[in-house]
């Protein structure tokens, strides 16, 4: 198996119709034990549940916007295991009036917490599970999308924190490269998950892509997951510092 007797954290699952359970599955069937975390307790019954049957470790609710949440999620974790090898961070929110009224009207209040939660959350992740990634080694893993390359209309703010994520992912290859840690993204098309609810116009979205993608179709979440087993198994050792997109080749198209 892939991840035979790895350990490996995904934070935050919001539920069964996210990215972040599809990877979890993908985990698991290739033997991983993975440890989750949820927003808060609104989410927590049903990850809860979804999880039962795997093999996992529940470590909480935790808000990625506090250091000392993620501080103590990282400890509760350190409790129940000697090493950890992958980390999945997939939180991403945005306020919904800064995701329809054109990018220029963002608030000031508004960027900020797109960019605390959907990038820096990242950053503080990394650093507070880096006593427990750096005894043997381990995979970083992002979540992104094509508009944090080209401006992808009503994704504004989201599209710039999507940028900085994907520039944080290269730093952090730099920086924790020497302690054997990698760092990629999965840059991924429009699925019909819970977080695309909050897209004004997704269904255009959905099917522009379908249309214009080299293989005519959507992409589903479980070759989300096939693709974040890759990143953390040995087989992707040599990568880090790349955006993987998996995408059905829309990114590779000029539109």
């Amino acid at each position: 198996m892939l991840l035979q007797d790895k350990t490996i954290l995904i934070a935050n699952i919001s539920g069964k119709r996210s990215t972040g359970w599809a990877i979890a599955q993908s985990f698991a069937q290739h033997g991983a034990k993975v440890a989750y975390t949820y927003q808060n307790e609104r989410f927590g019954n049903e990850v809860r549940k979804l999880f039962e049957p795997l093999d996992s470790i529940d470590v909480g609710e935790c808000d990625v916007t506090s250091d000392e949440d993620i501080d103590k999620l990282i400890e509760r974790l350190g409790n129940k295991v000697d090493a950890l090898d992958g980390l999945v961070h997939t939180p991403a929110f945005a306020k919904e009036e800064d995701l329809s009224n054109g990018f220029i009207n963002t608030s000031r209040d508004g960027f900020k917490l797109a960019l605390d939660i959907s990038c820096y959350s990242l950053v503080a992740l990394s650093r507070s599970a880096l006593p427990l990634m750096e005894v043997r080694g381990g995979s970083i893993i992002a979540l992104s999308y094509i508009g944090g390359e080209k401006a992808v209309k009503n994704y504004d703010v989201m599209g710039v924190a999507k940028s900085a994520l994907e520039s944080s992912i290269r730093y952090l290859a730099v920086d924790l490269g020497p302690k054997n840690i990698r760092a990629n993204a999965i840059s991924a098309g429009p699925m019909r998950t819970l977080a695309a609810r909050g897209l004004k116009n997704f269904s255009d979205m959905y099917e522009g892509m379908k249309d214009k993608a080299p293989l005519k179709r959507n992409i589903t979440t479980s070759e989300v997951g096939g693709t974040a087993a890759f990143l953390c198994s040995e087989l992707a050792s040599g990568i880090t510092g790349e955006v993987l997109h998996v995408d059905a080749g829309y990114h590779a198209v000029g539109v």
